[in-house]
């Protein structure tokens, strides 16, 4: 270094000496008396000078102040707390020191540990329940809110057992006053159904009682007409044909009441017959045609079975245009009829009464039964005539008292073989319709009109159809040869 050096030295920068504000000195001076930045060693600590407080506000005074002349602390001083004798202490002198408001702070670890749950997350634990033994001995309860409580339940029991006793009171009341005929009609009882017709209809069926000198007997009946016309079995009324004048019939009809009847008239070719009542506007059954009936129809039989008055059965047509045959004993001529064949129960007692279709109109008068050997009950062969033949000889007898029937004077038997099938000629009548006509003896009827004859009792009813005095063409066999003859039937 050369002697020039000190003159190329850099100097100190010049010291500046920024104001000091007012505020910061006040606050970051020195102490008074204290002169360098740290204080003498073994020096004496001059006295501090407290700053002043600002005097509390007079709201806060008032409202948070102790009242004037009160002396009271709110925390007694230590060792000046007193327990009053009778009452259980809050805390004890080895109880939990935080709960004693006169232990001193004792600093301690923390009261929470760091692992331990917040507040939300913490479990909740129920309080132990009492049992009945300290609800009723352990002094638990009061016994007034026991007393009240029992008040209580008897009350709710009391006022149940009342709601219970009105509902039910009321309930008998509904059922009490009830009309049973009053009720509707259930759904299975429409109009047209069996219930409905049969209701219809009964109100028309009688019984009819016949007694006389050696005896009795029953059967059924209908009312055709408003006058008291009844139609019913020859067979009925006249006991098959014992009955004489000194017979007393009785027609007993379903609301009990029991009336004389007078015998109109009979027909025994048919097996048909008429009485009369005298009766105030009897319940009279409508005629239907028997003409439309089909195999299959549903038809109801009502009478007086075995003497079980007003009972109704029901069936089907089983079959139509069935020839019957009955009677002929002693000479008589028998009974025959185009008869309607049902499956409707019919039995003794039943003869004379209706025959219905499912609209309630008489289609047939019921008049015989099929039985097997040693039985005389229902087989479900029943016979019974048609309305149309009834309705005809029915009005003729309450005309005429008496019924002509077309005849075709020749006695016939059935027969079957290969060249002809129907009714062969066994005589002729003289001076009858067949003798006139030219019908000879072994001549075999196929055909009267429209009608086939299979045998002999086709030949009597197909005869029948007709009146006395018609003309219609007869078809026959006569030595292999089939001819028509026209015939003018006579009566009979």
């Amino acid at each position: 270094m050369n002697q020039n050096s000190e003159e190329h030295r850099l100097r100190p920068r010049p010291l500046e000496r920024p104001p000091v504000d007012a505020a910061a000195a006040a606050v970051f001076k020195r102490p008074a008396g204290v002169d360098g930045a740290f204080e003498p060693v073994g020096a004496a600590r001059p006295a501090l000078v407290s700053a002043v407080a600002p005097p509390t506000p007079e709201a806060l005074t008032s409202a948070f102040g102790r009242p004037r002349g009160e002396t009271a602390l709110l925390q007694r001083p230590p060792g000046q707390q007193r327990v009053d004798e009778g009452d259980d202490p809050l805390w004890s002198a080895d109880g939990d020191p935080w709960r004693d408001p006169a232990a001193g702070a004792v600093i301690g670890p923390p009261a929470v540990e760091r692992d331990a749950p917040a507040d939300d997350e913490a479990p909740t634990r129920s309080g132990p329940m009492l049992s009945l033994t300290d609800v009723l001995f352990g002094r638990r309860v009061k016994p007034l809110a026991l007393a009240v409580l029992g008040v209580v339940a008897l009350l709710v029991g009391a006022v149940g057992g009342v709601v219970g006793w009105v509902i039910a009171r009321g309930g008998d009341a509904l059922t009490t006053d009830v009309s049973l005929a009053q009720v509707d009609p259930g759904k299975e009882r429409p109009a047209g159904s069996v219930a409905d017709i049969a209701k219809r209809v009964r109100p028309a069926v009688v019984s009819i009682e016949v007694k006389i000198d050696q005896g009795g007997g029953t059967g059924s009946g209908v009312v055709i007409d408003g006058g008291g016309y009844i139609v019913t079995n020859w067979h009925v009324v006249t006991l098959e044909g014992r009955a004489d004048q000194s017979a007393k019939i009785t027609a007993v009809f379903t609301n009990g009441a029991r009336v004389e009847a007078k015998l109109v008239g009979t027909d025994p070719k048919t097996d048909l017959a008429v009485i009369k009542v005298q009766v105030d506007h009897p319940t009279v059954m409508q005629f239907g045609n028997s003409d439309n009936l089909q195999v299959g129809d549903t038809v109801l039989a009502v009478g007086s079975p075995l003497g079980l008055a007003d009972t109704v059965t029901e069936g089907i047509v089983s079959a139509l245009h069935r020839p019957v045959v009955a009677g002929g004993d002693n000479g008589e001529s028998p009974i025959t009829y185009d008869a309607i064949q049902t499956d409707a129960a019919v039995n003794q007692g039943n003869s004379g009464g209706p025959l219905v279709d499912s609209t309630g109109a008489l289609v047939g008068i019921n008049s015989a039964i099929r039985s097997s050997a040693g039985n005389t009950g229902s087989v479900g062969l029943g016979f019974a005539i048609p309305s149309n033949d009834a309705k005809r000889i029915a009005e003729t007898i309450i005309k005429n008292g008496s019924v002509k029937h077309a005849d075709l004077g020749a006695n016939v038997k059935s027969v079957s073989a290969d060249t002809a099938e129907g009714a062969q000629v066994v005589n002729v009548t003289d001076g009858g319709a067949a003798k006139k006509a030219g019908i000879v003896e072994g001549d075999v009827i196929r055909k009267v009109g429209d009608r086939q004859v299979r045998n002999a009792a086709e030949l009597t009813v197909a005869v029948r159809q007709y009146q006395p005095g018609q003309s219609v063409p007869v078809v026959l066999a006569r030595q292999g040869r089939e001819l028509t003859i026209q015939v003018t039937l006579q009566s009979d």
